[in-house]
């Protein structure tokens, strides 16, 4: 017989799920018959596989030791090390990701990410302990493009990561972008409403001005910031977010991005010599209209990076 107390970060969840995340190579079928027989029990007695856990409760388990067999390596210790921080508290951290950095490995990058970076971070400040752990992990809240830097929300537990999360939907932060752009948009500050689609074969997306059934709204507000007649530095406030929003709505006006070799003048990059385009998500506001729970701290507090590096380079 072992037992298992539920924390903070397994409460909030169905059994079943909670069972299937913490016993991996536990077969589905055999955790339903478990149940059934109170092989396993929820404080002490049978438990239905859609009851939600508490923090607290006391799971007793009368099944094989192999499925309890510890993890010996953990392989997010073979990333890398480097996380520049904006921002921490208990729930949440605040990264700024450098541009060349993913935010999640894929079969490419599969040993180091942005990531895999937090998890290595807050193992060994102690602050996540996978033998523990066993049915949550510390993950990212947004992603940014590889080609572009800027802030990057982690949620350190499972009751941050729901908050945020439902935050970001609700459209309740936003997010301030600076870039670079050919020549200076007329008028100086706008809101521009277009229609967004993107073609899955190329990971491309086309703008037009009228909608269209399969083209999605898009709002995207900027101001001049730094106007020049051939080159202005401009922010962007995005109302929505679509996959290359700023990039394909900024060049569909006639202002493309320094750098940027998808919708972007390749003779004017090259004249800057700019490969990525002048991109960066320097900051961060949380403008909290419902209950945020353990990030309530957050509402109303804006975050900035120190510095937006494409700006040295023009």
């Amino acid at each position: 017989m072992r037992q298992l107390t539920i924390n903070r970060n397994d409460a909030g969840q169905r059994l079943d799920k909670y069972l299937s995340k913490r016993f991996k190579s536990m077969p589905k079928s055999l955790m339903y018959k478990y149940l059934r027989t109170k092989y396993i029990k929820l404080n002490g007695k049978k438990a239905a596989p859609e009851v939600f856990l508490n923090e607290g409760d006391v799971l007793t388990f009368y099944i094989k030791d192999e499925f309890f067999e510890e993890q010996k390596h953990y392989d997010f210790l073979k990333a890398g090390k480097e996380l520049d921080i904006v921002y921490e508290d208990e729930n949440i951290l605040l990264l700024d990701k450098k541009v060349g950095v993913i935010c999640h490995q894929d079969n490419r990058y599969d040993a180091d990410a942005l990531n895999l970076r937090v998890l290595r971070y807050l193992y060994e400040k102690g602050a996540y302990a996978p033998d523990q752990d066993k049915s949550f992990t510390p993950a990212l809240c947004n992603r940014i493009d590889r080609n572009t830097g800027g802030i990057v929300i982690a949620a350190k537990n499972a009751e941050a990561l729901r908050v945020m999360n439902q935050k970001i939907r609700d459209n309740e932060l936003k997010k301030y972008y600076l870039c670079a752009v050919k020549g200076c948009p007329k008028p100086r500050h706008a809101m521009l409403t277009a229609y967004h689609h993107k073609d899955e074969r190329t990971n491309t997306v086309r703008i037009i001005d009228k909608e269209r059934e399969g083209y999605k709204k898009i709002i995207t507000e900027y101001t001049v910031q730094e106007p020049s007649p051939t080159l202005s530095i401009c922010e962007v406030l995005l109302h929505t977010g679509r996959t290359h929003q700023i990039r394909a709505h900024m060049a569909h006006i006639g202002h493309p991005l320094l750098g940027d070799e998808k919708y972007g003048d390749k003779k004017f990059n090259a004249r800057y010599h700019m490969k990525r385009q002048a991109l960066y998500s320097y900051k961060l506001q949380f403008c909290f209209t419902s209950p945020a729970g353990c990030l309530e701290n957050l509402n109303g507090q804006t975050f900035e990076v120190k510095k937006v590096k494409f700006l040295d380079k023009i």
